[in-house]
């Protein structure tokens, strides 16, 4: 696996594995020690680079990561979050700084670690300043604590404001082939401050894989299922995107969620994809993108197919959009 550097010098895999999927979001997720086997399974393909948070479960996903880590855990890098009350997605925002310390030291424990390597905040608080929570995380990376900072969804202003504070390492947010808002102004800033892109769904929640179709149904605890754009009307209307990925993919003699990695690669050198699967055909398959080189030629007919399409329904209910973007 190749390596890529994110901001401040932090050096991970080319691709790193996002562990969310494994308990939480997409159902209810695999057993523990299948867990471990699968975590443990991208670290002996070469993964280095390991996402976790604690409203994960709440608080169950660091715990897995940690267990299975323990015995490599110096040869890898495990980014962790916080920023929700309690721990808990569904309550809001906290990024007061007596909680920001208070889920370092929990999490350090979970963790079974003595430091966290990447410490976001894992959406902007508006009711705290950005300096406050920057400052905070500084005194931590100053403690030993921490290593790195990072921001997850956050907004232009937002970024500028933490960087002046305390360097940020990684904006985490979502980019893909259906979702290019990043491209507008965030991309170009992140050039410009040195900040590494870490894309979280760059499959598009699994349907840019072209395995999800109209008639795909999704559980009770599946996060797609009050999502607009995994709507039946929408996910029609989105097929014809995954059909021109498809043609591209059988011309390169690769799978559609490869051509849709290396597409994300091929876009920065400081970009680095975090998918997450809970299947392990599926997790060769997606650092096999590592391998796929997209020529000139190959990212042209990508853009011009995506020209003419369209993307139909919001990436988040209401509710949720309003916490991004801050």
């Amino acid at each position: 696996m190749q390596k890529r550097t994110l901001g401040q010098g932090l050096e991970v895999s080319a691709i790193g594995y996002g562990c969310m999927g494994l308990s939480y979001g997409y159902g209810p997720g695999v057993g523990r020690q299948e867990a471990i086997r699968m975590i443990r399974a991208a670290f002996d393909r070469g993964v280095t680079f390991f996402d976790t948070a604690e409203a994960y479960g709440p608080f169950t996903n660091e715990d897995v990561v940690g267990e299975a880590l323990a015995p490599m855990r110096d040869q890898v890098v495990i980014a962790t979050k916080f920023g929700f009350r309690d721990g808990d997605a569904s309550k809001g925002q906290d990024s007061r700084p007596e909680r920001i310390r208070q889920v370092a030291d929990e999490a350090l424990e979970r963790l079974r670690t003595d430091r966290i390597d990447l410490f976001y905040q894992h959406r902007v608080d508006t009711s705290v300043p950005m300096e406050d929570v920057a400052g905070t995380v500084k005194d931590l990376i100053a403690e030993g604590k921490v290593k790195h900072f990072g921001l997850s969804e956050a907004g232009a202003a937002s970024i500028r404001r933490a960087h002046a504070m305390q360097p940020v390492t990684a904006l985490q947010s979502e980019y893909s082939l259906w979702w290019r808002e990043p491209e507008k102004d965030i991309l170009p800033m992140l050039q410009e401050l040195g900040i590494g892109l870490v894309p979280f769904s760059p499959l598009g929640k699994g349907f840019l894989t072209g395995k999800i179709d109209a008639n795909t149904s999704f559980g009770p605890k599946d996060f797609r299922s009050i999502v607009p754009r995994f709507s039946a009307e929408a996910r029609q209307a989105n097929q014809a995107l995954v059909d021109e990925i498809a043609a591209i993919a059988a011309a390169k003699q690769a799978t559609p969620a490869q051509i849709a990695l290396a597409w994300l690669l091929a876009q920065r050198p400081w970009i680095v994809p975090i998918p997450g699967t809970t299947k392990l055909p599926r997790l060769e398959e997606n650092l096999g993108a590592a391998g796929v080189q997209l020529s000139p030629h190959d990212l042209r007919r990508i853009e011009a197919a995506l020209s003419k399409i369209t993307v139909t329904g919001d990436r988040y209910p209401a509710h949720l959009a309003a916490r991004a973007g801050r």
